[in-house]
This record gives C-alpha cells, structure tokens and sequence, in this order.
C-alpha cells in the first residue's frame, strides 16, 4: 500500500473494517451502520482516526476506503496521541436495535485534535489505544458536511445525528483531505461547527526543472514553427484526487494508488520579420494566451482536475486540491483556463536585421502508475511572455514593441 508523507506524518489507506453497530431492527427512518477501520497485516503501525458511518446496511468492506495514520519516527515521535478520555454522546437506549450501541468523542491532549467520533458496540467505553489524535499542524479546521445518519424514528430516549467532513479550499500546492470520518451530536440538528471537524494535510509532489533554453537566431532565415528543445515538469497527484473512467475508486487505491500529470514545455513560433531595407520596418502578429480548444472541460469532466484552479474531490473522500500556480500558468493569468485571448503585437524591426518571437506552449498529459494515459493532452499558450530573438545579435534587442 503507497503511503504519502507531510511533515512527520505518515499517511495510507485501509478498506477493510469491522461492523460495530447497525440500527438494524429499530425501525428508524434512515438505515444506518457503523464500523471500524482495520489496520492490520502491512498496516501495522498504523491506526483510524475515528470510525466510518454508512447510511445503509452494505458490507462497506473493499468497497470504502478511509485515511489511516502513523508517525515516521515511530514510537517515539509527536505526530500522534492516543486521547486522554472520551465523552459520551449517544446511546441507542430504547431504540429497539437488534444490538446496543453508543457514540463518544474523543478528548485529545493539548495541541491535538481528533477528528472523529467512536461508535462502540455496546455501552462500554471505548479502549484508548485504537484511534490516535493528530498534532494540530498537520490538520486544517473543517466544516460540518452532508448527512450521515441520524436516530429519527428509532425510539431512542436522546435524539443524535451524525454528518461527514468538508475541507475548505485547499490553497495552491495542497490538498485538504476529510480522512472518511464523521462527526456527530445529541441532536437532529446539523451543528454550525463541530470540535472533531478536521481534515489531513498534504502537499502536492512537484518535479522543478530549469525551462528549455531560449530559441537563438542563427541566420537570417525563419525558424521551424516550434523549437525542438523541450522540458517537461511532473505534478504527482494521489489515487484520491482523480476520476478516473477505466477504474472504480477502491480499485484505483490498488492498481494506480498514484498519477503523472505532465506538462511538456515547447517554445511556438510567434512571428518572423527579417528587414531587408534600409529603414525601420513595421511587423503585426497574433499572439495567443490560454487553453486552445475546448481540451481543457474535456479533461475536466473527464478527470474532474481542474488545472487552473481548485477542485472538490469524490466519492470516496471529501477533500480539495489545488496544484502548484507555477505549474498550471496561473501566476501569469487567472482567466486562461477559462478562455483564450487574442492579441496583436506590432514591432518595428531595424535596418538589416531579422527578429523572431517565441511563447511557451505547454502540453499536459495524466498518466497512471502503469503510464497509460488518463485523457486526452490540455494545451496552453502562455502568450503574457513572449522571448525575443535577433539576429544578427547584439546585447541589447533595438526593438519599438507593442502589444495590443
């Protein structure tokens, strides 16, 4: 099982579980089941952060996948904490289930949080050493999401309600991930905030390179329409982060637990003027800023990436992401993922001389672990940078630019 690390915390998945509570037979309005994620086999070391809720009766196990932890140093590092008590929220008390159950909350040491409610089978205190609470840096304080279940129609002397996690939006170069955790209260009411809302941290893997050299005039004559030099940067993005079409969810956890976005950088063509006069002579050209063609809401819908800008994940976490601006050209433009934009450059080149201008074009491409290809290749231009070249070359460029 791939692992992903932030700071000194260690973090991977478990899909298998064990049922501890069911409303079963109670008669409720919702049906409603309770488990406990199992961190066995080549997970040893790792520990839930709380339970998983499922609003119905399926065996979740293969089916659902939830975040499980552990700390890179060991016993004896800080990362985690098991809680120093828990608090009672919830009994089934008079519900008529088949089995008894009740629900608590953990109360972490100071400087952690836990992020999750416990169901016990049983009234009985939960044992303290099965979940961990997480130093309050690795985390990101959370809202109160969509339902999960709740008691109505059960019977149950207290009324309670339990509901998931929403990260908010992750800023560029991270990803907020709901570990697949609830939270809950005595009450059929949604909370406004709750003090178990928390979700993971983690950064985006980026590979940096050095851009391809500058194109560099060698003659008087005009240059092939792209530079053959090339670049390419690497985005690892994780299984959680991507729909992909070919795959199920749990499976991409097995057979791509990561993905390659890449972007391929070239230097395109923009204009050629070679000046034969005797004087100053005047050149227009277009220049192009943005994704070309509607590649990019097809890679979208398709992926649910959305290069340009932040996304929501799904279905198996709630979680959101967003890449590196560097890497998905939105340090020089907002709206390029959006649309593309036209604009004319005049240049008035000297007597005598031959000018080429140049601009990025960036081709992204998602691969899985196995380098197959996810969806069709996005390109960008990025026409806000145009690099200049004469020939023959002087160290300053004697160039009269505008750009329209």
């Amino acid at each position: 099982m791939e692992t992903f690390q932030f700071k000194d915390l260690r973090i991977t998945f478990t899909t298998q579980f064990a049922l501890q509570w069911s409303d079963k037979g109670s008669g409720g309005k919702h049906d409603g089941a309770f488990w406990r994620p199992v961190a066995a086999g080549n997970l040893n070391g790792f520990y839930p952060l709380g339970d998983y809720g499922a609003g119905n009766y399926n065996d979740v196990n293969g089916q659902a996948a939830v975040a499980v932890v552990s700390d890179i140093n060991g016993a004896s590092g800080d990362a985690l904490r098991p809680p120093l008590d828990y608090e009672l929220v919830w009994t089934d008390t008079g519900s008529g289930s088949s089995r008894d159950g009740s629900m608590w909350r953990p109360i972490p040491p100071s400087g952690y949080v836990a992020l999750g409610l416990v169901c016990n089978n049983g009234y009985d205190k939960p044992a303290l050493e099965i979940i961990r609470c997480v130093r309050s840096d690795l985390v990101v304080a959370s809202l109160v999401g969509d339902l999960v279940w709740d008691d109505s129609g059960t019977g149950a002397k207290k009324d309670f309600g339990s509901w998931g996690i929403t990260p908010p939006g992750a800023p560029a170069g991270e990803v907020y991930l709901s570990p697949g955790t609830f939270v809950g209260v005595a009450s059929h009411s949604k909370p406004n905030t709750d003090p178990n809302a928390y979700a993971l941290r983690l950064q985006i893997p980026m590979t940096h390179f050095d851009p391809p050299p500058t194109p560099v005039l060698q003659g008087y004559g005009k240059p092939t329409g792209f530079e053959q030099s090339t670049i390419t940067y690497i985005s690892n993005l994780f299984w959680f982060m991507v729909r992909d079409p070919n795959l199920k969810p749990v499976e991409q956890l097995t057979k791509s637990p990561a993905y390659r976005l890449e972007r391929t950088d070239t230097y395109r063509l923009i204009g050629f003027g070679y000046n034969e006069t005797s004087s100053d002579q005047s050149f227009n050209w277009s220049v192009t800023n943005g994704v070309n063609g509607s590649s990019s809401k097809s890679f979208t819908s398709t992926t649910s990436i959305e290069i340009g800008g932040e996304w929501a994940l799904g279905p198996i976490f709630t979680a959101s992401a967003k890449l590196n601006q560097s890497f998905s050209h939105t340090t020089s433009s907002t709206s390029g993922w959006d649309h593309s934009t036209t604009r004319t450059v005049n240049v008035v080149v000297p007597m005598k001389k031959a000018v080429a201008a140049f601009a990025v074009e960036s081709t992204y491409k998602l691969l899985r672990s196995d380098g197959s290809q996810v969806s069709t290749n996005v390109s960008y231009s990025d026409g806000d940078n145009i690099f200049w070249t004469q020939y023959p070359p002087s160290e300053k460029l004697n160039l009269k630019i505008n750009i329209e």
